[in-house]
């Protein structure tokens, strides 16, 4: 691959189920000062964010082609980096298993997909209860967001960070609420989607989180074994990566698009 300095391919962002462009943070801000001439774009997904009021789509490939229809009429062209986590990273090999000739590179953090994970590996028993209770409840919107934040982080806070954080993830909520319907429908894409064979030809690398409280990291282990893809794990962070430790996830994407 070329460096950094070689080009300005974009960087396209997605994030994971029911999650918006906004939950990156300030780690677009990250990537965009790691290389500074390459545009970073966060896109929604069809039900979250910005897109909440249309209807997600209940497959993945569909959900790559939306992606591709937006950046289009975004006037950015092709070829991209991608970095996607969870959901997103389906996405993402979709997209490069459809068109491997857009994507010049992906990261793919912490997702899970068949046949590289069991269900109980894709989706950790223990969280259950938590996500059934949310589903079926009327929870306020805070409540959800102090239940994904104690379900994907393992980040230690100060008690006025934390509470900061969560009063702007309760207000994105409240200002671009994920209904119900399509959260099941952005569940059952997950759940349905299989990894393309054979393996995309784009370049990958994947990320993992040795302490991954959603998603059990053997479902990473595996898929880079399987493809032969290189593999950096974090020793103590969370599902959520980029929000655990953004620094260390620029310092494995500076290393791999150095190659």
């Amino acid at each position: 691959m070329r460096s950094a300095a070689d080009d300005a391919e974009p960087w396209v962002l997605l994030r994971g189920l029911t999650r918006e462009a906004r939950h990156w943070g300030d780690f677009a801000a990250q990537l965009r000062a790691l290389q500074p001439g390459a545009p970073v774009i966060a896109l929604d997904l069809p039900g979250n964010g910005a897109l909440h009021a249309q209807r997600s789509p209940a497959s993945v490939p569909a959900m790559a082609a939306h992606c591709r229809t937006a950046l289009q009429a975004l006037g950015v062209a092709p070829p991209y980096r991608v970095l996607a986590m969870s959901l997103g990273a389906m996405v993402a090999l979709a997209w490069a298993h459809a068109q491997p000739r857009e994507l010049a590179a992906a990261v793919l953090i912490n997702t899970s997909l068949r046949p590289f994970g069991a269900f109980h590996q894709r989706l950790r028993p223990s969280q259950y209860a938590t996500l059934l209770r949310l589903a079926l409840s009327d929870a306020d919107a805070a409540e959800w967001e102090r239940s994904i934040l104690a379900m994907t982080s393992r980040r230690c806070f100060e008690e006025a960070e934390r509470d900061a954080l969560l009063g702007v993830w309760t207000a994105w909520r409240r200002e671009c609420p994920v209904s119900r319907a399509n959260a099941l429908r952005q569940l059952l894409a997950a759940a349905r989607f299989r990894a393309p064979q054979p393996r995309p030809p784009v370049p990958l690398l994947v990320l993992a989180s040795t302490r991954d409280a959603l998603v059990d990291p053997q479902c990473s282990r595996r898929l880079a074994q399987a493809w032969a893809l290189p593999i950096a794990e974090h020793p103590t962070a969370g599902h959520d990566l980029p929000l655990d430790d953004g620094a260390w996830v620029a310092r494995q994407i500076e290393r791999f698009v150095c190659i």
